[in-house]
């Protein structure tokens, strides 16, 4: 012992915590992170899906459109249209491509709210694509179908 009182040491200090395993509050924010990012992928997907599905809808009516300006035949576009019309009218109904006569002309109308299809150019839906000989505007059947097309696009794709 000295004079002066005992001898004292120095405190050691623990060693420094590991960083594996990390805290639990660290697992908890990763399977926050993974899960939003599972979901982010899942509705990037969907999007995806969507807008394909709708560059080839149409891109599939401008190439009717095409068509049309290369060789004038009104029954073909007529015929084209309609399948058109109802591959995608399947989008707002399962059972609406069954949908014939004026009931499929109703149909068509309800998403534009009017009755371009029941009493305008639409009409020639019904009995065009069986006719041999048919004189119509085509060009306002392309618009039309182009308007029902994007507003039933834009609507399936707020539900979705």
């Amino acid at each position: 012992m000295k004079a002066d009182g005992p001898e004292l040491r120095d405190i050691h200090l623990p060693a420094d915590p590991s960083w594996w395993p990390p805290a639990p509050g660290w697992w908890v924010l990763l399977g926050i992170v993974l899960v939003l990012v599972a979901v982010a992928l899942i509705l990037r997907r969907k999007w995806q899906r969507r807008r394909r599905w709708r560059v080839r809808v149409m891109s599939e009516l401008d190439s009717i459109a095409a068509h049309q300006q290369r060789e004038t035949d009104p029954v073909r576009v007529v015929a084209e249209v309609s399948q058109l019309l109802r591959r995608a009218s399947r989008l707002l109904d399962t059972a609406a491509p069954s949908l014939h006569g004026e009931a499929w002309l109703r149909f068509l109308d309800g998403p534009l709210e009017g009755t371009d299809f029941s009493d305008g150019i639409g009409r020639v839906l019904l009995e065009g694509p069986y006719r041999r000989d048919l004189e119509m505007d085509t060009d306002a059947l392309l618009a039309l179908a182009r308007r029902w097309l994007q507003r039933v696009v834009a609507e399936r794709s707020e539900h979705v």
